[in-house]
């Protein structure tokens, strides 16, 4: 290479790392595999190890990634959270292994720790309490998250024991487990919402949330291995996270102290496989020289730390043919594309299909039919097309092209602004929409009719006994029993069920005429605060917007709903069948408007309430419950504990604080 093509190289793969490392710390969205960017990283690394004359302070090689976010308070850490080196090579661990003993000699063990596979957190203990919550940021800063870390019930908000220090530091992963994940991903398919792509993305973008009520409800776990500060315990970091899970934090029991480089490599061996029955996500093996001495003995580099190394499991992939290119259309009109692939055993389970998600990754990858791809499960749960094999194209291969109509009804597609999905407009008249919104309509946590399945509708609207939700109270026996598989038994099942539905609450009700975006929780918020349908049909977007959590999509998706005249039909004869379109009574009962205009944080703890029963007695006198502080803000509910910058910030704005005394007099 030429002079100046190796500095055209340098800032080209300059430019491309800054670009990933924002979609992968800022929007949580990454574009390009860990290995992929790991070995862009070493490139640039040897290109300037081996051209110091182009030698930046701000190359990525010099600096971790930063996710700082500005909606923040910035807090600079008192020890910086530096990056581990990088290594996908067990030959590289050798080396390290090498490069240690030739600086302090034989005498010392390694710690082996799982790599966890979320969003690093540091907190800050004082005498047994916790008192702040920081996120990785830059390294040298992060963004001050204490009111969301204090809703993850592993971090403990007040330490067991009596042998830890006044003042000390806890750095750990925060983590979604794919339960959790699987959970959010089938309520935000109820919703009409676009999947989570991963666990990982979703636990870092949890941790930003606005609102530490939203992020309590994701169910956040976080494991904690690595204390910092004066007067520890141990001097060695196996024996001093042993010493943290007695004080209360959750620390991985398979976390091993290993005397060899050996030893090591037959830990990482076990977790390549075993990894895949853990019920978080991990990415690979940490290994640290244990004595916290011989740590500071060895020092950093301007990055990362001599005495430790962080080995990368590959993601597992496989090769396989894509044989086809289907679209399914779901209830709200959305239109995915499904990779039908070549059977192939992936991470213990037979692939036949992979999602696709939309248009815009059918073009990245630039996918022809009959193309030789690699599929890895994306977070270990979601198989997915990471890379094509080009070589391999037959020359007549056609290039797969995203369709510009519906599959099933055959109505041209649109694609919103600022959406990545293309939609069918005919909801009316495409089957597999309509079908989707009776499925939701007698979901379980919907109207939950006993006897109804995917099947049964499928089969009652092609016998044309069905086309919308409110034609399944005029179903009579007789119409039944004549059905395949239906006897008496199984039709009086599913006519008892329909009148039982009938007693079905507002809330629920609402949650099953499927609006997009409104799922369980939106439904719920509504009905408590507008009562009835009729009010909810007449609220502007100025209106509902003011409401708690309603932002402006869900307003704009609530106004076409009202909008649209078969969906007035629908509610008007689903209310002539005798369904609940009014709050129950006795949910009205002791409702006021005493809070009328007022936005409240909650914070520390109480003695006569839990902070769900304050945030109830809020919403039930017309008051708002925010999760955190502004000019807006009316009033702080504050208990004991209250987090130090939660009082800064009041003082800072002049809010008023009350106790909950004066609040229950508020209400009384």
């Amino acid at each position: 290479m030429t002079t100046t093509n190796i500095e055209q190289k340098i800032l080209q793969l300059r430019q491309e790392l800054e670009d990933h490392n924002y979609k992968y710390y800022v929007l949580s969205a990454p574009t390009i595999s860990d290995f992929d960017y790991d070995m862009k990283l070493k490139e640039l690394e040897k290109l300037e190890q081996d051209h110091p004359e182009y030698q930046d302070s701000n190359s990525p090689t010099q600096r971790v990634g930063s996710d700082i976010n500005q909606e923040f308070k910035q807090i600079k850490h008192q020890y910086p959270m530096l990056s581990l080196s990088n290594s996908y090579s067990k030959t590289e661990l050798q080396d390290f292994d090498t490069r240690i003993r030739k600086l302090i000699g034989d005498d010392f063990d390694y710690v082996c720790e799982l790599k966890f596979d979320g969003a690093s957190l540091s907190l800050l203990y004082e005498n047994g309490q916790l008192v702040r919550a920081v996120t990785r940021g830059d390294g040298e800063k992060g963004d001050d998250v204490t009111a969301n870390a204090r809703t993850i019930r592993s971090v403990p908000l007040k330490l067991k024991g009596t042998n830890y220090p006044d003042l000390f530091e806890i750095r750990g992963e925060v983590l979604l487990p794919f339960e959790v994940f699987a959970e959010l991903n089938k309520a935000r398919e109820e919703a009409g919402e676009p999947l989570y792509a991963n666990p990982r993305n979703t636990a870092s973008g949890s941790l930003k949330m606005q609102n530490s009520a939203e992020v309590a409800k994701r169910k956040l776990d976080a494991y904690f291995y690595y204390v910092l500060g004066e007067n520890l315990p141990e001097d060695g970091h196996y024996e001093t996270i042993q010493e943290a899970g007695k004080w209360g934090f959750k620390t991985s029991e398979h976390t091993k102290k290993c005397a060899s480089i050996e030893e090591v490599l037959e830990y990482i061996t076990y977790w390549d496989a075993a990894r895949f029955d853990l019920p978080v996500a991990t990415d690979g093996i940490v290994i640290k020289v244990n004595s916290r001495r011989l740590q500071n003995n060895l020092g950093y580099t301007a990055k990362s730390p001599r005495w430790a190394i962080a080995y990368k499991f590959m993601a597992e992939q496989v090769s396989t043919k894509l044989e086809s290119v289907s679209y399914q259309v779901g209830r709200t009109g959305a239109v995915t594309p499904v990779a039908n692939l070549s059977p192939v055993l992936l991470a213990g389970t037979t692939v036949k299909r992979a999602s696709l998600h939309n248009a815009d990754i059918i073009e990245k990858l630039n996918l022809h039919l009959e193309d030789v791809v690699f599929v890895e499960k994306g977070g270990e749960i979601i198989p997915k097309i990471v890379r094509v094999d080009e070589s391999a194209r037959k020359a007549d291969a056609p290039k797969v092209e995203f369709i510009h109509h519906c599959p099933e009804c055959g109505t041209a597609l649109q694609r919103n602004e600022g959406e990545a999905a293309h939609y069918c407009p005919n909801e009316t008249g495409c089957a597999p929409q309509i079908k989707g919104r009776i499925e939701h309509f007698i979901s379980r946590k919907a109207m939950d009719i006993d006897g109804l399945g995917q099947e049964t509708i499928e089969l009652l609207f092609n016998e044309g006994l069905i086309k919308n939700s409110a034609d399944l109270y005029e179903l009579k026996a007789e119409q039944l029993i004549g059905l395949e598989r239906m006897g008496e038994k199984s039709a009086d099942r599913i006519l008892k069920s329909l009148e039982q539905s009938k007693e079905v609450p507002f809330e629920r009700v609402l949650f099953a005429l499927g609006i997009r975006f409104v799922g369980e929780t939106v439904a719920k918020k509504l009905a408590n605060k507008l009562i009835t349908i009729n009010a909810l049909q007449e609220s502007t977007y100025d209106q509902l917007i003011e409401i708690d959590e309603i932002g402006g999509r869900i307003a704009e998706s609530i106004g076409q709903y009202f909008d649209n005249e078969d969906n007035l039909r629908l509610i008007d004869s689903l209310k002539k069948h005798g369904l609940q379109f009014t709050l129950n009574e006795s949910r009205l009962e002791g409702r006021s408007n005493k809070l009328e205009g007022l936005s409240i944080v909650i914070s520390g703890t109480f003695e006569k309430h839990s902070r769900d029963e304050l945030k109830q007695l809020i919403e039930k006198h017309g008051g708002k419950n925010v999760g955190s502080i502004s000019k807006k803000t009316s009033y702080l509910l504050g208990g004991s504990n209250i987090g130090p910058s939660k009082i800064e910030k009041v003082t800072k704005l002049g809010v008023p604080v009350i106790s909950e005394d004066e609040f229950l007099k508020m209400i009384e």
